[in-house]
């Protein structure tokens, strides 16, 4: 394994995550951000006895590759693009200070250090204990944690690539703050390439768990409460599931404002106004203070390259604004923020055809598919009962009738909700709509107009949810 060289501290400034829970008082001309914690959440003093210290690491390096003799060669540098390094320069003039060492899973990881640890649950199945690499990188001064997990649900290959890709690309010594990468949290379900444990259970509905409970709460329990809690901001990876695919897209409870903040540092993407299902991890941090959003791109057991793309690019962004790391990205128009959605189900069985890709604006009674049975030759139609953008769909295959195909956000303004129009179950489901048959004619459109000030807030008896239970990718 490679060290790396010590570089010139980046000229990025330091910023604050606002939240009740974190600690606001100033200090000098910076920022005093979430104290280090020790294992059982106390506060643990800098180079504490019995705290290993971690090896600063080059995490671009293959792990298997050997550590090169003393004289050698010279370490590895990592490089930064041009227009990174004159954003970087542009923040000359700002005061810094130094980042605290981070400890996490009983290491001490000092500042301007990348390192790779492992984390093990406390309850393993079949007798085998399965450590999960964990990815660490901190900063030379500095800033807010940041951590991204991702396959939660094991079959979901698409958050795995970008977490790999945003952590082994960051440089320690251009970091303000640090990054916490999981790539891979649910390491059972990987292997098997299933979204479950090997029990069946879905680990994304048992945080932030229970120590005493069953095997998947004891998991959640462990990986909450010895990496979550570690952190100022999360971002949490999925992608659609049971052959379903999504368009990149936000999961975020706009109730929040620090979640608001959060949601607007992405640049060009969809957001999808989400409470959350109970148990989920974003809402299980979010409870706890901990600002958090799920980040949906493409669908699973698969690689994606432009879905890829657009996560790497969207959390390089997201690091740009909170005044980590200095990216230089370029977006396109603003995306609209939706306050609804619904997924639309086939009435028939059989195969179905998609009309419609992911993101195509969609009117009330525009045809999205076809169901076609393929012994009777009889054909239905799923029609649109909205006006809005295809949000989801699943891939053309063999269909049974209430199948749901296609997830619309719908094009809604505050206004319309506040005067009362139907919006998504409090428990978390979606409406189900049947699509529109021939001849049918459709309820009246709930609203008019994208609610696109992605600033707006609702208060908690007016915001309406949109996760679904069933279909839910999350």
């Amino acid at each position: 394994m490679h060290e790396t060289t010590k570089i010139q501290s980046s000229d990025v400034q330091t910023t604050e995550i606002r939240n009740r829970h974190y600690n606001k008082s100033k200090k000098q001309q910076g920022v005093t951000y979430r104290e280090n914690q020790g294992e059982q959440g106390s506060d643990v003093p800098d180079g504490a006895v019995g705290i290993p210290t971690a090896e600063n690491i080059n995490l671009s390096e293959p792990l298997e590759s050997a550590p090169p003799a003393p004289g050698s060669q010279q370490p590895a540098v990592l490089s930064v693009p041009e227009q990174a390094v004159k954003a970087s320069r542009d923040h000359a003039d700002k005061a810094r200070l130094s980042q605290a060492p981070l400890i996490i899973l009983g290491t001490e990881v000092p500042p301007g250090t990348a390192t790779r640890l492992s984390w093990e649950p406390d309850q393993s199945f079949e007798g085998i204990a399965a450590p999960t690499p964990v990815l660490v990188v901190n900063g030379q001064t500095a800033g807010p944690t940041l951590c991204l997990t991702a396959a939660i649900h094991g079959d979901e290959l698409n958050g795995i690539e970008i977490v790999r890709r945003v952590l082994y690309e960051a440089e320690p010594d251009k970091l303000s703050g640090a990054l916490i990468g999981v790539p891979i949290v649910n390491l059972h379900g990987f292997h098997r390439t299933s979204r479950y444990l090997p029990d069946r259970r879905d680990l994304n509905r048992f945080f932030p768990g229970n120590p005493t409970g069953s095997s998947a709460s004891r998991i959640a329990y462990s990986f909450f409460n010895q990496i979550i809690r570690r952190c100022d901001a999360l971002v949490d990876l999925h992608t659609g599931s049971f052959r379903r695919t999504n368009l990149p897209q936000l999961r975020a409870d706009l109730r929040e404002p620090t979640i608001v903040e959060l949601s607007e540092s992405f640049g060009a993407t969809v957001v999808l106004h989400s409470e959350g299902a109970e148990g989920t991890l974003r809402r299980a941090a979010a409870n706890i203070g901990i600002p958090a959003v799920t980040l949906e791109a493409g669908g699973p057991m698969r690689l994606q390259k432009n879905a890829v793309e657009h996560g790497v690019k969207g959390i390089e962004t997201l690091l740009n604004k909170m005044q980590m790391y200095s990216r230089f990205t370029l977006w396109g128009d603003p995306e609209p923020v939706f306050y609804r959605s619904q997924w639309i189900r086939a009435n028939g069985g059989g195969l179905l055809f998609s009309e419609v890709e992911l993101g195509e604006r969609v009117n009330v009674g525009e045809l999205l598919g076809t169901v076609t049975d393929p012994i009777t030759n009889v054909r239905s139609e799923i029609r649109s009962p909205y006006k809005g953008r295809i949000l989801g769909r699943a891939l053309d295959q063999v269909v049974l009738p209430g199948f749901a195909a296609f997830r619309i956000g719908i094009e809604t303004s505050e206004e319309d909700m506040r005067q009362g129009i139907p919006y998504d179950n409090e428990d978390g489901a979606d409406i189900e709509v049947s699509a529109l048959g021939v001849g049918d004619v459709p309820a009246a459109a709930p609203g008019k107009n994208y609610s696109s000030a992605r600033t707006s807030r609702l208060s908690s008896s007016e915001a309406p949810s949109s996760d679904d239970i069933e279909e839910s990718s999350e």
